[in-house]
């Protein structure tokens, strides 16, 4: 059997991106069959005395992995938000919220975008790694589908408000978790009710099911309307395709084009 073709460079690079590796941990290479040059054992630590009274101290733990009890980070991200009075403090509260392990994986909180003042709300699962990039919500491809999906019902960012469920990119683009779906819920749902718009859309069956209360799936949901209860207002919901899933299957086009009109529609009325 003949030998398989070495890989070039390009296809090295596009199979590591698709493996979720995207970035570099280092300046330099490192060559790992390389022999390790010989290390001095290190000498013998003296002895310390300790005081029965007194518990030996606990070894430094990084801070990417400190984890919290599941209960204790929902219990918190409620408090928090709770308190939040504007988007301007909902932003600083979740900047600074140490409950979700995302938070240490991703390069920065991926807050909104768009028109707080908007009639609608687009509300997507998790940033991809262009937002991560960027820190703000769909700007990547599945952005540029989204971008053209509004402007066909006469909408642009300055006329929509964009978010997404989850606002710390999971590493390599995985699928959050339900923790950390249940500990970042507090947080959208003080959003929306901050923004306040009249039309909130869920953008993909993640989104849909945390935020609308739902287990069915998007096929069964989309293009219908519920009501959403923020906690002082009641405004109505709609559900449709992630555009995300929409590049991957572009036969559902149509049925979101059908979504789309329902919504301006509404904003219509």
């Amino acid at each position: 059997m003949p030998p398989e073709p070495t890989p070039t460079l390009q296809q090295l690079l596009a199979f590591y991106l698709e493996a979720g590796v995207d970035c570099a941990l280092g300046e330099e290479p490192i060559n790992r069959l390389e022999e390790p040059e010989a290390v001095p054992a290190p000498a013998a630590p003296r002895p310390v005395a300790l005081n029965p009274l007194r518990p030996p101290p606990m070894p430094a733990v990084p801070r990417s992995e400190i984890t919290v009890a599941p209960e204790a980070a929902i219990a918190s991200a409620r408090e928090a938000a709770r308190t939040a009075p504007t988007l301007e403090a909902l932003r600083t509260l979740m900047e600074t919220f140490d409950g979700c392990a995302l938070k240490h994986t991703a390069t920065r909180l991926v807050f909104a975008d768009g028109n707080p003042q908007a009639k609608v709300m687009f509300v997507g699962e998790a940033p991809g790694r262009d937002e991560d990039i960027e820190g703000l919500p769909f700007v990547g491809r599945s952005g540029k589908l989204l971008d053209r999906m509004i402007a066909a019902i006469g909408l642009d960012r300055s006329k929509a408000y964009i978010a997404n469920v989850i606002p710390w990119r999971p590493p390599g683009n995985r699928t959050p978790t339900p923790q950390e779906t249940q500990v970042c819920l507090p947080f959208i749902q003080r959003h929306i009710e901050l923004v306040n718009p009249d039309v909130l859309v869920t953008l993909g069956n993640p989104s849909t099911q945390a935020l609308l209360g739902t287990r069915e799936g998007i096929m069964r949901t989309r293009g219908k309307w519920i009501d959403y209860d923020t906690g002082t207002r009641t405004i109505r919901a709609v559900a449709t395709f992630h555009p995300a899933y929409l590049l991957r299957s572009p036969s559902y086009k149509r049925l979101a084009w059908l979504d789309l009109r329902a919504i301006a529609m509404v904003l219509a009325s």
